[in-house]
């Protein structure tokens, strides 16, 4: 097996970036990297298939992050030929990546009827080609990204004997199956089964919220880091916190002012041409909604913030729930505000690994 970069601070637990469809993208990488990069980071997928080439905004995610942080390219796919054809054209272009992660666990519907993401899931015999033709392609490092199963943990001590007969160099591990989607409790105990079977260490991924959070979690599984996604949408300095918690350092304690200078860097990151007026704003709206989930107990400002049309009524919105009245001092909280949720539909358009 080919061991890991090291975390950023030697012996510390790992910290990951979890790969999320028009979210890890580019701009996204950069803004971590102003408010504290993880050790590892993941790249939206590859679509892998017959006709699939090397997408070019993905590319450009490996090549200029400029976090200085190690990058894993993500596949989706099921192709054999297609796979290896995909693997061979990084290599050929030189591209500066870590290692291969192969996605097992997207919850889309339109993404597991195509028996990719976490429709493998249902065939271990497929997983087992799989596997074996991206460990045979791959030179370095090769990954797994999956969940505990399709929509039973029928298959996840066989999933796991596969992972060691291929001798992948990393399990991230979200701990609910592909029908639970996002929904339910994270069933931690399967990641503990994992970092106790498999000889390459093991990522926890699934409702890391927190410094404290997280910290449980590795305790209780047992796990040689945390995969965060969401929580880093909402809190974008978690990964420096978790690093100066693992350090035994001062935490880093954002205000809601601390909050609204992230939303404007977050317009910034956003910005694209052919995106602009009512459709930047809705786009934004996708990562508004789990920041909005550390604002205001009464849901205020996500039931103002997703009826804004425009760049003016969205600012003024932020100014009056994050400075306004004293309130950029009063410190972000640490968790989600318990009763308030993020839309289903800003999940599932955000892709896999939420």
């Amino acid at each position: 097996m080919t061991p890991l970069p090291a975390p950023v601070i030697p012996g510390q637990p790992w910290t990951a970036l979890a790969p999320m469809q028009d979210v890890t993208t580019l701009p996204f990488m950069q803004l971590l990297g102003k408010y504290g990069a993880p050790d590892l980071l993941f790249t939206e997928y590859f679509r892998v298939h017959g006709h699939s080439s090397l997408e070019t905004h993905i590319v450009d995610s490996i090549c200029q992050h400029g976090t200085g942080r190690p990058v894993f390219a993500q596949f989706i796919g099921e192709s054999l030929p297609d796979l290896q054809r995909t693997v061979e054209a990084i290599m050929k272009a030189q591209l500066p990546v870590a290692g291969i992660d192969l996605n097992m666990g997207c919850p889309a519907p339109k993404v597991y009827k195509k028996n990719v993401g976490g429709g493998l899931l249902r065939e271990p015999a497929k997983v087992d080609q799989v596997l074996g033709c991206l460990r045979a392609a791959v030179p370095g490092r090769f990954t797994v990204k999956m969940r505990i199963g399709f929509d039973s943990d029928e298959h996840f001590e066989t999933l796991l004997d596969l992972l060691i007969k291929h001798e992948v160099d990393l399990l991230s591990l979200h701990a609910r199956t592909v029908k639970e989607a996002y929904r339910s409790e994270v069933h931690y105990d399967y990641i503990q089964r994992a970092a106790e079977r498999l000889p390459c260490p093991v990522l926890a991924n699934g409702n890391v919220t927190s410094v404290s959070k997280g910290q449980w979690v590795l305790d209780h599984t047992k796990a040689a880091g945390l995969m965060i996604g969401r929580s880093c949408i909402r809190n974008p300095w978690i990964f420096r916190q978790l690093r100066e918690h693992f350090a035994g350092q001062p935490i880093f304690r954002p205000t809601l002012g601390d909050v609204r200078g992230y939303i404007e860097d977050l317009v910034m990151a956003t910005s694209r041409p052919g995106l602009e007026g009512s459709h930047h704003i809705n786009h934004m709206k996708k990562f508004l909604n789990f920041v909005g989930l550390g604002i205001d107990a009464d849901g205020q400002f996500l039931h103002e913030m997703r009826r804004a049309r425009t760049k003016d009524q969205l600012d003024a919105i932020c100014d009056r729930h994050l400075l306004e009245n004293g309130r950029a001092q009063q410190p972000f909280p640490d968790e989600p505000i318990k009763g308030l949720v993020a839309r289903p539909n800003c999940e599932t358009s955000q892709g896999c690994s939420l």
